[in-house]
């Protein structure tokens, strides 16, 4: 069994047109589950549908950092009542991106905090993004009094790591483990918990050696985990099947087909 703890199959990123047939080649690759995420209000509708319609996908329902500015005061609630279906298993993608900084640094603090105030209320784990404020998102974090969820698409360093694990948090690695110049993301993913890790692709972006610069599937998944496990010395199997009795473990969540 082989789970993409992470991907995008919405909107912009796939046209329905195109979904089945990348779940067709993530199922011939041996990919048995996907969990797709949704980046601001509109997209976590179409994320929820799109899960609720194929047993094969769980949903993460959120706001973005990049979206954070078209959050209202009606958001919150109409995130909830998203979040309630028993196919949203997380809360997320939130966090914070301090490269791009398409929203304001502060509406990005604000959207974070709630929706971490919001996964705490239901009960659910939350799905991450930071990017260039590791210690923001780590004092946020602590702050809201978050211990469960998922650092997606790791990128930090083996500091960052140790916080994240000793707050409760889990480590996805993607693609970006292939990359040559990736030597020390490539170091924690050897060091971290084996029951704390997952693998995804972040789809479809940072599609992993040696389909880099191509647009990234979950099928893909198969060279992450085969990356990650060959760093520990393990089966590729193995670690496929660790990862996804760990992305259970934390969400609830196993695929049906």
């Amino acid at each position: 069994m082989l789970v993409d703890s992470h991907c995008h199959l919405t909107g912009s990123y796939l046209g329905e047109d195109q979904l089945q047939a990348v779940l067709d080649r993530a199922r011939e690759a041996g990919v048995t589950g996907m969990v797709a995420v949704g980046c601001n209000l509109d997209d976590s509708r179409l994320v929820l549908a799109l899960a609720r319609r194929h047993p094969c996908l769980a949903a993460s329902l959120g706001v973005h950092p990049h979206d954070a500015r078209t959050w209202d005061p009606l958001t919150l609630d109409a995130l909830e009542a998203l979040l309630a279906d028993p196919a949203a298993v997380f809360v997320g993608e939130t966090g914070l991106d301090w490269h791009y900084d398409l929203s304001p640094r502060e509406e990005q603090e604000q959207v974070f905090r709630a929706q971490i105030r919001l996964a705490r209320r239901l009960g659910k784990p939350l799905m991450i993004h930071t990017r260039e404020a590791p210690e923001a998102t780590l004092a946020i974090l602590r702050e809201e009094g978050a211990d469960r969820g998922v650092i997606h698409c790791f990128s930090e360093d083996l500091a960052f790591a140790r916080a994240a694990l000793d707050l409760g948090f889990h480590l996805s690695f993607s693609g970006i483990v292939t990359f040559k110049n990736a030597q020390a993301i490539r170091e924690v993913a050897a060091w971290a918990p084996l029951d704390r890790i997952l693998v995804e692709t972040d789809a479809p972006y940072l599609a992993p050696v040696p389909f880099r610069g191509k647009a990234n599937e979950p099928a893909f998944v198969t060279h992450v985990a085969a990356q990650v496990a060959a760093l520990r010395g393990l089966r590729p199997e193995s670690l496929a099947e660790t990862a996804a009795a760990n992305l259970e473990a934390l969400c609830g969540w196993a695929p049906s087909c």
